[in-house]
């Protein structure tokens, strides 16, 4: 079936920067939403920012904003998160999802598939 791979990850100073990217690969889908979720240790996993396919309308959680950048590659089935400014805060594991029909774009529930996630860690 479908399959998200997420990659980029990695160990950065407080201030730097991290690119992710997540290719999909498999079965064609019907793809509503892309977005990425982070889940830090002993925290729920949480909404980082998701971009809606036919629109490319984005969404951004507060803590994110003006800092990450979603965008995508259609030929290359990719989508990417632009990480600058990086906070100690930011360290988590980093989760691509994809949502195949319209509900909530900030919810993690409403996505049907998910990539095994990269670790993102800043160091401060």
């Amino acid at each position: 079936q479908v399959q998200l791979v997420e990659s980029g990850g990695g160990l950065v100073q407080a201030g730097g920067s991290l690119r992710l990217s997540c290719a999909a690969s498999g079965r064609t889908f019907t793809v509503y939403a892309m977005g990425w979720f982070r889940q830090a240790p002993g925290k729920e996993r949480e909404f980082v920012v998701a971009i809606n396919w036919s629109s490319s309308t984005t969404y951004y959680a507060g803590s994110v904003k003006g800092r990450f950048t979603i965008s995508r590659d259609n030929a290359k089935n990719t989508v990417y998160l632009q990480m600058n400014s990086l906070k100690s805060e930011d360290t988590a594991v980093y989760y691509c999802a994809a949502s195949s029909r319209p509900s909530s774009r900030t919810a993690a529930w409403a996505y049907d598939y998910w990539g095994q996630g990269t670790q993102v860690t800043v160091s401060s």
